[in-house]
C-alpha cells in the first residue's frame, strides 16, 4: 500500500526507549515530518504482529534490542496537504521499554539518534503530544519498578 495519499490508515509501531534517566529520540530521514525528532518505529508488515514489527523496526533503524514493558497507547497521526487532503494517515501503537542490547546506530529511515535526559525533555524541540507520551511511559516504567 502506498504511504502518501493512502486509501486507508497504515498501522505503525513505535517505542519510548529508556536508557537510565534518558529517552531515545530519532531524527526522521523520510516524510512525513522529515528532519523532526520522534520515537523510533515504523509500519507493520502483512502477517506481522505489532511486537514483531517493533523488534524488526528497532533492529533496522538503530541496531538495538529492547525489552518491552507495556503499552503507552494508540494514537492517530494525520497529515494534510495544502489542499487539506489527507496526505499521510498512521495509526500508531506506542510501547515503552528499555534498551537491552546494542548501541544506537542510525540506519534505514533515521538520520540521527540521541539520548535526551528526562530532565531536559521540556526544553527539547519536540511537540507537546510527544512529550506527553514520554511522560506517560515514564510513569508506567516507574510504577513497574516500584512494584518489582
Amino acid at each position: 500500500m502506498k504511504r502518501e495519499y493512502p486509501e486507508r490508515p497504515i498501522l505503525g509501531v513505535s517505542a519510548v526507549i529508556f536508557v537510565d534517566k534518558s529517552v531515545v529520540l530519532v531524527r526522521r530521514k523520510q516524510e512525513p515530518a522529515k528532519g523532526q525528532w520522534s520515537l523510533p518505529g515504523g509500519a507493520v508488515e502483512l502477517g506481522e504482529g505489532t511486537l514483531e514489527a517493533l523488534a524488526r523496526e528497532l533492529q533496522e533503524e538503530l541496531s538495538v534490542k529492547v525489552e518491552v514493558g507495556g503499552l503507552v497507547g494508540v494514537f492517530d497521526k494525520i497529515f494534510h496537504d495544502h489542499k487539506n487532503q489527507v496526505q499521510y494517515h498512521y495509526v500508531l501503537v506506542d510501547y515503552w521499554g528499555w534498551l537491552v542490547e546494542g548501541d544506537l546506530t542510525p540506519a534505514s529511515d533515521v538520520s540521527e539518534a540521541l539520548l535526551v535526559s528526562l530532565n531536559e525533555l521540556e526544553e527539547f524541540d519536540v511537540d507537546q503530544e510527544l512529550k506527553e507520551t514520554i511522560r506517560k511511559a515514564y510513569g508506567a516504567w516507574q510504577k513497574s519498578l516500584d512494584s518489582a
